[in-house]
């Protein structure tokens, strides 16, 4: 056997029983969903950013750098921008909101602020591209298990999926902020290893290597492509609900502050790194068919066991870490958004474990199938981010921070701009148009359709 494989599956193996063990502790909804509000600034800290560093921040952001260079640092960069504002603004607020209400989920939030209907669009919208991403984070578990053991795309999808299913349905939050601690530890040091080692190789980074347009500047060769990031992904961390409802599970808003921004700071140095591996992997390995081997393969090629073996485990926790923060999504949107506000409103403690369980394994079934037909990780993310960013933000941020938005504005803010960045996209396939991305064009609706309804309203309702 591999000994990259005997790595493999003894961590994995590790982390599973981790969840089993701090699952004991998981007797209501309460600790499934929010951790019993228990969570101190470093297990917040640990879950959030294991959660951000995973497909996109590692095997994602290197494919950028190996084909764009040092511009990648923008995909993990911007993320870090929308946690900071996260952590300062709208963070500790809504913390303080589902404490007063005992909220679990960000659609709680939306049926208390505006209607049951604003909760349930945005649940189905979310959950279609929840699926994406989730495929997301098994993509370059897929291509691991490839390059490792030689099996094929969709049976490595279903063995990487395994794994965080397994952990995840244990204990939900509970476990899964335990477990991502471990993880947080083995992919900084991982990380940050190969990446000293590669760049005392000068070698790997010279001139001969960086010789494309634009490879070595901090916008590239399409500062369109820079803004495409930014539009998309500065909102998306600043009300993506997989990282809500983990700061609902802060034991304060103190917590929240501290475990929020030092995530943020942390992304932005981090985003350093994928981009400079990019760039070395293009120089080791010029050729790739995937942009998204380029990570994998400079781990298993150009790195020494030792260290290729910590980072191949680095990576694959990256990647289960953000795949459990993508379950949790799904989960508690289904079983608390859909199920037990459509379904069975009177459902026991009891029973929404057992609901949540049973659809934490069907969502991780279906992101496996995904997985196997969509052809990289950015692809998938994209997905998320656009209608996370386009659908969500504006309606929950104008809620949260104002008392004239009804739920005839949110709906129609939310239907006004999916349909147009849809329209957008078909039309042009997928580039924009005047410069602009659909995704620029969904949330300038959504901007536009808010302001509107919030000047013309005239008799306001109260924010709760």
């Amino acid at each position: 056997m591999s000994p990259y494989v005997t790595a493999l599956l003894v961590y994995s193996i590790f982390l599973m029983v981790i969840g089993w063990w701090t699952s004991r502790s998981v007797r209501r909804a309460e600790d499934f969903f929010v951790a019993g509000r228990r969570l101190s600034p470093v297990l917040l800290f640990s879950t959030l950013l294991a959660a951000n560093l995973g497909a996109g921040s590692t095997v994602g952001a290197t494919g950028i750098g190996y084909t764009h260079g040092l511009s990648a640092w923008w995909w993990v960069g911007s993320a870090g921008i929308g946690s900071l504002i996260l952590g300062l603004t709208v963070g500790p607020r809504m913390w303080r909101v589902a404490k007063d209400h005992d909220l679990y989920t960000v659609g709680d939030f939306l049926e208390h602020r505006y209607s049951r209907s604003v909760r349930g669009l945005i649940a189905v919208l979310l959950w279609f591209g929840s699926l994406a991403i989730l495929a997301g984070q098994f993509i370059p578990l897929a291509w691991i298990l490839n390059l490792v053991l030689g099996i094929p795309k969709y049976v490595a999808c279903l063995a990487g999926g395994a794994v965080v299913v397994v952990y995840f349905t244990f204990g939900g939050l509970t476990s899964t902020a335990r477990v991502n601690m471990v993880q947080l530890l083995v992919k900084i040091s991982g990380f940050v290893l190969a990446f000293l080692l590669i760049v005392s190789e000068g070698n790997l980074l010279s001139a001969e290597g960086v010789a494309k347009e634009g490879f070595t500047t901090w916008f590239g060769d399409d500062p369109s492509r820079i803004w495409a990031y930014f539009i998309v992904l500065v909102p998306a961390f600043i009300v993506s609900p997989g990282l809500l409802q983990k700061i609902y599970g802060a034991r304060d808003a103190r917590a929240v502050r501290r475990g929020v921004c030092t995530n943020a700071v942390a992304l932005m140095l981090f985003a350093f790194i994928p981009a400079l591996l990019g760039m070395a992997a293009y120089h080791a390995f010029p050729s790739l068919p995937s942009q998204d081997l380029a990570l994998p393969r400079l781990l298993m090629d150009a790195l020494p066991f030792w260290i290729g073996g910590l980072t191949l485990a680095a990576v694959f926790s990256a990647e289960i870490s953000s795949a459990d923060a993508v379950l949790f999504m799904l989960t508690t949107s289904l079983s608390r958004d859909l199920y037990q506000t459509y379904i069975e409103p009177g459902a026991s403690e009891q029973r929404m474990l057992t609901v949540s369980r049973i659809t934490a394994v069907v969502a991780g079934l279906a992101g496996v199938v995904l997985a196997a037909v969509l052809p990289d990780v950015i692809t998938a993310l994209t997905i998320f981010y656009s209608i996370l960013s386009v659908a969500l933000f504006v309606p929950l941020i104008a809620g949260l921070y104002s008392k004239k938005p009804n739920a005839a504005g949110a709906l129609a803010t939310i239907i006004g701009s999916v349909l147009v960045m849809t329209l957008v996209h078909l039309a042009t396939d997928g580039s924009g148009t005047v410069g602009v991305s659909p995704a620029t064009w969904g949330i300038g609706t959504a901007v536009t359709i808010m302001a509107l309804h919030m000047v013309y309203r005239r008799d306001a309702e109260p924010a709760g």
